[in-house]
């Protein structure tokens, strides 16, 4: 073997890989020193994760790959803690949000909300997830709502994840898309009755014990409201921006209000508003008609001072493909649904 310097050492390393990662640890700049003293090796190391079973897994691969290439030598590994996380020095005392983790290898995470249920929030997750695909992003898509899940019915899958060595989850690959949904581990007509401590475990499991890769954006189907899940995804991770669902009659409007304020409030920032079931086109003479009311969606828009991504019309292509398991971004690209969803996706895209 190489002469064992620091140098040396750190290149043996650079072929060590972060558990559920093809990126090494090196690089994901897991090392924070190295000191060499004759056949003695000093290695501090810091983590971002809060995973117990990683750190484990990374000391234990350092361990081995440093005996295989160097049996006379003698290793001590130790975690860099004088530098403690920035976000804990600098947060205020009582902070609920300063322990924010962000997942490696994910640049972009995006919240899609609403403040109440039907008005389609997981049509517009999961469109939106593909439409970012089409663009040329690596996106996934996290099912978050664990007591009605639908992103797999409306995605086609009916296999079940399986596990890696380290036992985290392989997310479902679907049309150029990493999935992650309860629904892929209970059975459909199964009710799952947890109560708030589990939902907020099982979003943590979602969000740090799936092996999500390298994403330029993981799109996150809350469910509605403003309960458990969603503020354990806020407490837990750094959230790039969030995106509320409404139809355009009042009584939707208010809970749209409701959980957008709930956003601000923690200091994630809203992106904005999509209206969906904005108003349907004849097919015969192309008029369009509001069944539901009209500029609903820009009236909330003002009034927050957040922007209106867009409006999706009511279409029956919309239900059908998703009921296949075909979402309309790939059954009718050509539609005016379609083209909605490319818009608002391109306008997300543009958010640093």
């Amino acid at each position: 073997m190489d002469e064992m310097n620091a140098k040396a050492i750190e290149e043996l390393l650079s072929k060590v890989k972060y558990p559920g990662f093809s990126r090494d640890i090196v690089s994901f700049g897991v090392i924070n020193q190295i000191k060499v003293e004759g056949n003695q090796v000093e290695i501090s190391l810091k983590f971002t994760t809060k995973n117990e079973e990683t750190r484990l897994q990374v000391i234990e691969d350092i361990q081995k790959t440093f005996s295989e290439n160097y049996p006379n030598g003698k290793i001590k590994i130790e975690e860099f803690t004088s530098g403690a996380p920035k976000e804990k020095t600098a947060a205020p005392a009582g902070d609920p949000w300063a322990g924010r983790a962000p997942i490696p290898g994910i640049k972009k995470i995006i919240a899609v909300a609403s403040g109440k249920g039907g008005v389609g929030k997981s049509t517009v997750s999961t469109n939106l997830a593909i439409a970012l695909s089409q663009q040329g992003l690596k996106t996934g898509l996290m099912d978050s709502d664990i007591y009605g899940p639908s992103v797999h019915i409306m995605m086609g899958v009916e296999e079940r994840p399986q596990v890696d060595e380290t036992q985290r989850i392989i997310p479902i690959d679907k049309y150029g898309i990493k999935l992650m949904s309860m629904g892929f581990l209970i059975d459909d007509d199964a009710p799952l009755i947890w109560r708030g401590p589990l939902v907020m475990k099982a979003v943590e499991q979602f969000l740090h014990d799936v092996v999500w890769g390298e994403l330029d954006v993981l799109v996150i189907d809350l469910p509605p409201g403003t309960g458990d899940a969603q503020l354990t995804l806020v407490q837990k991770t750094p959230l790039s921006g969030a995106i509320i669902v409404t139809t355009p009659q009042e009584v939707a409007l208010v809970d749209a209000r409701r959980g957008l304020k709930m956003f601000q409030k923690v200091g994630t920032p809203v992106l904005g508003i999509v209206e969906n079931m904005s108003y349907f086109v004849c097919p015969d003479c192309g008029a369009k008609t509001f069944i539901f009311g009209s500029e609903g969606g820009a009236r909330a828009s003002r009034e927050l001072g957040v922007p209106l991504l867009g409006r999706i019309p009511i279409e029956a292509n919309i239900t059908e493909s998703g009921d296949l398991g075909k979402p309309v971004v790939i059954s009718h690209p050509e539609g005016d649904t379609a083209k909605a969803f490319q818009e608002i996706a391109k306008k997300v895209r543009s958010e640093p």
